[in-house]
């Protein structure tokens, strides 16, 4: 079954996702680019009150859009794992140094860390890579977009490139997530899929994904993936209009 994760800024988000039960709460600065990430004290104190609040969701964050260097992103996921978080994110950007970084992050994830590795649909797609995240001990993967103004992912990648990046990632045991300035529209498509979650943020605001979460289109995506409603509820069509 398909779960939904929602990315959220804030404290106040956060619970506001927690009280539509969403299953992953991930948690990000949408200001700050495609994984633009929070301050690692900034997680530690959202996820220890809503455990307190009795909350059972996931918990994920990002590292932010940082390049793809050892030196970099090693300090900075293990900075956030110790947050409490569930999943560290990191984004494979273009260039860097992809090797290093993958096989300096082996000692984390051996230790415990569980690491989600983020792809991008501008970016050719190697499926090597995809079997070499798996081989070092990553969690997940998932197949995002960085430029959230030419469209979802949908629009960027082909059905053909999707189901490669599907068909490569369901021969490994990795957790596989799809997301990108999804909105309803996106969803027959993706969930056919059948990927293990489906990440959102833009399509749960009002305005940009920057302004805050709207409670009504939250709840309505929840209900969708979670196939409660149909993909035709004629109530879509006005609550997704642009603005």
């Amino acid at each position: 079954m398909t779960r939904m994760l929602a990315s959220v800024a804030n404290l106040a988000e956060a619970r506001l996702i927690a009280r539509e039960q969403v299953d992953f709460i991930d948690l990000k600065e949408p200001a700050r680019g495609a994984l633009g990430g929070l301050p690692p004290d900034a997680v530690r104190h959202i996820i220890a009150t809503l455990k307190q609040d009795g909350c059972c969701a996931c918990f994920s964050a990002t590292i932010g859009d940082l390049p793809l260097l050892p030196r970099q992103v090693i300090p900075a996921v293990t900075a956030m794992a110790r947050t409490g978080v569930d999943y560290v994110k990191i984004g494979l950007f273009p260039g860097g140094d992809a090797d290093g970084v993958i096989g300096g992050l082996e000692p984390l994830m051996a230790a415990g860390t569980r690491l989600i590795a983020v792809l991008f649909g501008e970016d050719p797609l190697e499926t090597g890579l995809i079997q070499r995240l798996d081989a070092a001990g990553f969690s997940g993967v998932m197949l995002d977009t960085r430029n959230k103004q030419r469209g979802s992912l949908t629009q960027q990648v082909s059905p053909a490139r999707l189901q490669t990046f599907m068909t490569t990632a369901r021969t490994t045991g990795l957790l596989v997530g799809l997301a990108g300035s999804l909105t309803p529209a996106d969803l027959p498509q993706l969930l056919a899929l059948k990927p293990d979650y489906l990440g959102f943020r833009g399509a749960l605001c009002r305005g940009a994904r920057t302004s805050a979460l709207e409670p009504e289109r939250v709840s309505r995506i929840r209900r969708i993936v979670a196939g409660e409603i149909g993909f035709a509820d004629t109530r879509l069509e006005d609550a997704y209009r642009l603005e």
